[in-house]
């Protein structure tokens, strides 16, 4: 039996019915792009996350450097990143000529806090946050941290669609909520799409300004904005899996608290969870130090598998320019060495589980 990492199409049929019902009311509706569903979608996304207002975009990366730009942080700026996110991350800040100053991941693969107050400073405009692997970060640090020395905050939550912090969910604590709705994310769409988080109707009014060529009235534009609309049908489709999502969650719970249990494995090392901190284990990531022998043994039982993330961005190609090597963030590079995501998808069967934690178990380093 073949395992995949991932299986989006496990997620369409659970509820198919309902997306094909959906989609075909969107297309036979004749309105296609900012129109009622994306107004319905950003209203009923708020109120799940108790965030205020939404607004809808094209995508993730999107979301992060428009945010960034709408919040004034450019050339000549300084925003602290963790240095194991994904590389979307950083060039939300890139792409507006700011620059990124790294911070070394904890135990849970989120930022160590206790590391940022030595990176701050006099450049220093903003902490920008990601709840890597569907974990929420430590967010009271965090927003302390920013508070006294007067920072924004950005919300990375490409990953963590529901995740909380003491209750509360993540993307509503900071100045601007980011979220992808990449298919393979728990809220996912067919294509795809993104949307910011906003406590303040005056920033998503700016958002809904500048996501339509910075125009509020059509050939009316206040500014040089971006056509960065998320479409009517993808909309659509968000608001029939966010009625889901609930039972979503719960169900990759379920898996990953099997997995918990069941892989008794010494030379592998599983996922720990922060205390007062939930996750929605967008990813299920162990860590081992003969990782090349894992996925070989792996794929020769046909388990597939994903590292997330194999090479840190500060020692990309795309990043050469900011001087940086190897040995320079030894935690985040022994991360990049030593993770693997194994197989966790909605719609995961009993069977598929049980082959994994056996193989896993019987693996030898």
């Amino acid at each position: 039996m073949r395992i995949m990492p991932n299986r989006m199409d496990r997620g369409f049929y659970q509820y198919q019915q309902e997306f094909e019902d959906k989609a075909l009311e969107v297309l036979r509706s004749g309105w296609y792009v900012l129109g009622k569903e994306v107004e319905a979608f950003e209203q009923e996304f708020a109120s799940y996350t108790g965030g205020g207002y939404c607004v809808g975009l094209a995508s993730g990366l999107d979301a992060l450097w428009i945010a960034f730009r709408l919040l004034g942080i450019g050339a000549g700026d300084e925003v602290i990143v963790q240095g194991n996110t994904y590389i979307a991350s950083v060039m939300g800040v890139t792409i507006n000529g700011a620059a990124p100053v790294f911070v070394e991941p904890d135990m849970y693969y989120n930022m160590d806090t206790s590391l940022i107050e030595e990176k701050i400073t006099e450049r220093t405009k903003a902490i920008l946050v990601t709840h890597l692997y569907g974990q929420a970060s430590h967010m009271d640090e965090i927003m302390r941290i920013a508070g006294k020395h007067h920072l924004k905050v950005v919300e990375d939550c490409a990953q963590s669609h529901g995740a909380c912090y003491q209750g509360q969910m993540t993307g509503t604590f900071g100045d601007v909520g980011c979220f992808s709705f990449y298919p393979s994310k728990n809220l996912g769409a067919f294509g795809d799409g993104g949307a910011v988080v906003v406590k303040e109707e005056s920033l998503a009014r700016e958002f809904r300004i500048f996501r339509n060529y910075g125009s509020e009235k059509r050939y009316h534009n206040k500014v040089v904005g971006a056509n960065s609309r998320l479409d009517e049908l993808q909309a659509g489709l968000l608001r029939v899996r966010l009625t889901h999502l609930e039972e979503l969650t719960k169900e990759k719970e379920k898996i990953a608290n099997r997995y918990l249990r069941e892989i008794k494995n010494p030379d592998i090392r599983l996922p720990e969870i922060r205390e007062n901190a939930t996750s929605v284990w967008h990813q299920f990531v162990i860590r081992c130090k003969n990782r090349t022998s894992l996925i070989e043994y792996l794929n020769d039982r046909e388990i597939g598998t994903i590292i997330h993330y194999p090479i840190p961005p500060h020692l990309s190609e795309a990043y050469g320019y900011l001087g940086y090597t190897n040995g320079d963030f030894p935690i985040t590079e022994q991360f990049a060495n030593e993770v693997l995501s194994i197989p966790m998808y909605n719609g995961m069967a009993d069977e598929e589980q049980q082959i994994v934690i056996d193989a896993i178990n019987q693996w030898r380093a």
